[in-house]
């Protein structure tokens, strides 16, 4: 197998997303889209987060995703929901995204510019709330359904 480069396979897993704009993303959010946001909790707390996202963190993205694994975060484990992955600057969602294609989610997209382009754009952004109790990337959407957090 050829070796890639970061840059290649970056192109390489771009080139089967249907890429989303901040404002394209919000919209896709208001239709039902559920966002995950990658990010650490430190990045969270240190720039706030996107209401309604779901905080999964890149290491445990796919076990959290996949229905069939044990690890699964029921909330975010619906093949038909499309998924908008938001990561720091819209990198490492690539990336993430495409696999989450390999294993079936085939509406896993990210969006361009991550988070950084999202705030850039004005769009809502709260505080991020407390690191919660449960294991990473297994909590509720926030703020949670009840609008308490």
């Amino acid at each position: 197998m050829k070796r890639l480069t970061v840059d290649e396979l970056l192109e390489r897993a771009r080139s089967r997303l249907e890429r989303l704009s901040p404002a394209d993303a919000r919209a896709a959010q208001d239709a039902g889209a559920l966002l995950i946001d990658l990010r650490s909790h430190d990045e969270r707390v240190r720039e706030g987060v996107i209401t309604g996202s779901l905080h999964v963190p890149r290491s445990v993205l796919e076990w959290r995703l996949d229905p069939t694994s044990p690890h699964s975060n029921p909330r975010a484990c619906n093949l038909e929901q499309r998924v908008v992955l938001v990561c720091a600057d819209g990198y490492s969602s690539s990336l993430a995204a495409a696999t989450l294609q390999e294993l079936g989610r085939d509406n896993a997209t990210d969006m361009v510019g991550g988070f950084r382009a999202w705030r850039r754009e004005g769009l809502p952004v709260v505080d991020a709330p407390p690191e919660p109790d449960d294991p990473p990337g297994m909590g509720h959407p926030f703020p949670s359904a009840d609008g308490r957090g």
